[in-house]
């Protein structure tokens, strides 16, 4: 068992929050190395192997950039003058080998701040024609739809999100039973984690056992776009 999180992490968070420019974050950038970033890197490193029997399509990439860990660093490009600089999190996605540089690609997704940790699987808004592949998919298949998503062990852990269409998507059945899916416009499921898991020498196995049992959701929404689980 391996301690990865500590107390530290969130401490800094915590001081980020209120210090949020690039002077302090300059100031202590050796401490975001020691307690944030390293840490994550090192639970992305160790969750390869672990992954590769959940399946051998998604990847753990430890590399400081073009990883699996965000940069903390937001973009700025499009944003207001006065938002900050830096996220007030850690997020790190775990992403299908074809399309590893994108976020709309399946992927599951691990967030660490304050108050607000907890995994996540699924696509986050997806593309139209995406989006519309696993709509078909629900339609031709609605039983192995409703295995994916409305299994015991799944909602037990888990709450589905995401936006909606306001009105039925364009060539499917506006009377269809499941047209509340069918309307989805991302189809993302997350699971809340407590900082207490967070920090547990057991936390590797705490969050693969979430892992697994989104597998059947993940595996639908993946195979129905036409990739390899």
């Amino acid at each position: 068992m391996t301690r990865y999180f500590t107390p530290a992490l969130f401490g800094f968070i915590r001081e980020l929050k209120q210090n949020n420019e690039r002077p302090w974050f300059k100031e202590n950038q050796a401490r975001f190395e020691e307690v944030v970033r390293e840490p994550a890197l090192d639970f992305i490193s160790d969750f390869g192997e672990p992954l590769l029997k959940v399946s051998k399509h998604f990847t753990a990439d430890p590399r400081k950039v073009g990883g699996s860990l965000f940069r903390i660093q937001r973009d700025t490009r499009f944003v207001a003058k006065d938002t900050p600089p830096y996220k007030e999190w850690v997020g790190i996605h775990f992403r299908h080998i074809a399309t590893r540089d994108d976020v709309h690609a399946p992927g599951l997704y691990l967030h660490i701040a304050p108050r607000e940790c907890f995994a996540a699987l699924g696509l986050w808004r997806p593309s139209t024609e995406d989006a519309n592949k696993i709509r078909q998919a629900i339609v031709d298949d609605p039983a192995a739809w409703k295995r994916a998503a409305y299994n015991k062990r799944f909602l037990d852990l888990y709450e589905v999100s995401g936006e909606s269409l306001k009105r039925p998507p364009r060539g499917f059945d506006p009377e269809h039973p499941m047209l509340l899916d069918l309307k989805k416009k991302e189809f993302i499921a997350s699971s809340k984690l407590t900082q207490a898991e967070v920090t547990s020498p057991n936390f590797m196995d705490i969050y693969l056992e979430r892992v697994k049992a989104g597998v059947p959701f993940i595996e639908f929404l993946t195979e129905g776009i036409g990739l390899t689980f």
